[in-house]
């Protein structure tokens, strides 16, 4: 009985119905026989009624699982074969085993069984190889497919997503991009013109930048005598790229015809729905050329990236010295309401910027406040040590050097902390005085690069100087008179600053004379400056060793390498790069060698026509056009001598990235 009911496939309903109509029978029956027949002819009548109602319900049901599971099926048919999505099943070996007809057709084979799967594309191995990937884009053909990996049966998914590529491509080469357009040195070449001269300057500059913006279809309107706005989207930008900005040396040398020589800067803002976004960052962007020397392009984004094209030339020196007047006046009102004043440099501190902390720690005695250089005693080339053992002699000013460890316990609120020769907060000796100090001053004379210490109080910037000990030289002389400069101060910055221009023959101006002048009638001593500068006879045979492995790599560009496994002082590194800078047909020199803190040291310089400024940027560093350097902590000889080679190619194809 059992068995036919699961044969019917009773439902447990029907069942319980039958069992309790059959004790109903048995108890009416104990009560009366006729009553129990009448009940029993009427259940019978009612359970028939309700077993031909289930079985009618069943077998309506099995039929139409049965048709859907007909029509689930042949639409899984229709999808695996006929549907625009292609599948790919391979075996351990990465042979294809089966592909659907979608796939085959698309890729116009007869047929892919037995075909490698890298051989439809070599993207192929990222995905297979990742264990965190599971889907990326791959292009096969001129087509794009999203494609989803299934490891554990080894089964591709392609989706064709070309159409949505090529929108996506559509509307971000159409978003809009904001640039500003700045004269560098209008206001100084247009001071003295007569009203005719500045008129055909006007229009000779505004006919250029017109005819630019006409040639690449962007919209540009001049918004003061020395500013213009343009408008244009990221496909334009491209172009732009492409050319290098070629406005700016088409305005140079236009320009240097007439013995004017005007330069260009130019902040871009792009990557952004938002125009008020865009002209922020085209305002900074412009902020952080200016502050490299102009006559560059900075193109910033919304991650905080930033490219840069131009720079090929120095800055041009100013001619006023108002700037260094106001500055030193602010400088001279921040210490006096200091209670003393912090000077630090950046590791591995060289001539320039121990000279500099000791004429910023000698401004702080002209104005009657305790002056203190935070030096690190372990940290520090053989040439500063020469300078620091004369130092060690004149206890007056020796006890102006003091340890981080010193400067943190004794700092107070009304500290002044002043950062000389660096403005990344990376470099600085040690970051916690920067964290911990409220009130902070800059001064230096590299290009601003991004990486930069904020919320300063005054920041003085000049990258057309020579070097900070002459900025710092310049500030010395509108402060009060109330001490003059030791013999021993004066010599310190005067090496600093022929360090720092190859004993003036590198980036020195008429203000650079003009300071060293100042310190040498302070009792600056040439002598002791040149017998600081001396090197040992080891010194010039390493160098030697080095110049012997030099390569060209580019027209004009030498690569050296030290010996792997050899430690380098970054001085050492640096007088070889300056050296081959001397020898014929070489136009830019870059050394890379071992440091002894670990890692790779790159000593850059050129003659002007290689902004190695932005080589060394795009490996983490900076300087000057003609002058710069990086570290790579977690690299090695052979790994930063193959980047290098990269980004010095890079450099001939398009702009850098910072």
């Amino acid at each position: 009985m059992s068995a036919f009911f699961r044969q019917r496939k009773l439902r447990y309903p029907l069942l319980a119905l039958l069992l309790l109509g059959a004790a109903a029978i048995v108890l009416i029956t104990l009560w009366s026989e006729w009553a129990a027949g009448i009940f029993t002819l009427l259940f019978g009548l009612a359970f028939t009624a309700a077993w031909v109602t289930e079985k009618r319900v069943y077998e309506e049901t099995e039929k139409h699982i049965e048709t859907l599971s007909y029509r689930m099926k042949k639409v899984g048919e229709e999808a695996l074969l006929e549907m625009p999505i292609g599948i790919l099943l391979v075996n351990e070996n990465f042979d294809i085993e089966w592909a659907n007809p979608y796939m085959t057709s698309t890729l116009e084979y007869d047929t892919l069984i037995g075909e490698s799967l890298y051989s439809l594309s070599d993207e192929f191995h990222t995905l297979v190889k990742s264990d965190e990937i599971k889907d990326m884009t791959i292009t096969l053909g001129e087509r794009k497919y999203r494609v989803y990996y299934r490891a554990d049966d080894r089964l591709f998914y392609l989706f064709d997503i070309t159409e949505q590529v090529e929108i996506e491509t559509l509307y971000y080469a159409d978003r809009t991009v904001i640039g500003i357009l700045f004269i560098d040195n209008y206001d100084e070449l247009s001071q003295g013109m007569d009203d005719q001269t500045r008129s055909n300057l006007n229009s000779l500059v505004t006919s250029l930048v017109n005819e630019w913006g006409a040639n690449h279809g962007i919209f540009v309107k001049r918004i003061s005598s020395d500013r213009f706005l343009a408008v244009f989207n990221e496909s334009i930008l491209k172009d732009l790229e492409l050319s290098k900005f070629a406005i700016l040396d088409d305005l140079r040398e236009v320009t240097s015809k007439d013995n004017l020589a005007l330069t260009l800067s130019i902040g871009v803002g792009a990557g952004s729905a938002s125009l008020v976004e865009l002209g922020s960052m085209a305002q900074s962007g412009l902020d952080l050329v200016l502050g490299r020397g102009g006559d560059q392009v900075a193109i910033k984004h919304p991650s905080g990236k930033v490219k840069f094209y131009g720079g090929k030339t120095n800055p041009v020196e100013k001619r006023t010295r108002v700037r260094a007047r106001v500055i030193s006046h602010a400088l001279r009102d921040l210490i006096q309401e200091s209670d003393q004043v912090f000077v630090m440099g950046h590791k591995m501190p060289d001539m320039d910027a121990i000279g500099a902390a000791v004429g910023v720690a000698k401004m702080a005695a002209m104005n009657k406040v305790q002056g203190r250089i935070v030096l690190d005693f372990n940290e520090y080339d053989r040439s500063v040590m020469r300078l620091m053992e004369e130092i060690e002699g004149d206890d007056e000013l020796f006890e102006r050097f003091i340890t981080p460890e010193e400067a943190l316990a004794d700092m107070t609120e009304n500290s002044l902390l002043v950062i000389v020769d660096t403005h990344k907060p990376s470099m600085v000796i040690d970051e916690r005085l920067l964290q911990r100090m409220e009130r902070v001053v800059l001064i230096d004379h590299h290009r601003r690069g991004e990486e930069f210490i904020t919320n300063t109080l005054l920041v003085y910037m000049e990258p057309y100087a020579s070097s900070t000990a002459e900025l710092v030289t310049e500030l010395l002389e509108y402060q009060p008179k109330h001490e003059k400069l030791s013999m021993l101060e004066a010599t310190a910055m005067l090496a600093g600053i022929i360090v720092d221009t190859k004993s003036f023959t590198l980036r020195t101006g008429s203000r650079t004379f003009e300071a060293a002048s100042y310190l040498r009638s302070n009792g600056a001593d040439t002598v002791l400056v040149q017998r600081l500068l001396k090197e040992d006879l080891e010194t010039y045979m390493e160098r030697a060793k080095i110049v012997q492995t030099v390569e060209f790599v580019a027209n004009g560009i030498a690569i050296a390498r030290g010996e792997a496994g050899k430690i380098y002082s970054p001085v050492l590194i640096a007088q070889t790069a300056d050296i081959l800078l001397t020898m014929k047909d070489v136009n830019a020199s870059f050394v890379v060698a071992e440091r002894a803190e670990g890692g790779i040291g790159i000593s850059a310089r050129s003659l002007g026509e290689v902004n190695v400024q932005i080589v060394m940027e795009n490996m983490g560093g900076g300087g000057h056009l003609t002058n710069a350097a990086t570290q790579m902590p977690d690299a090695t000889l052979d790994e930063a001598i193959a980047q290098l080679k990269q980004v010095i190619m890079e450099q001939y194809e398009g702009g850098q990235t910072e």
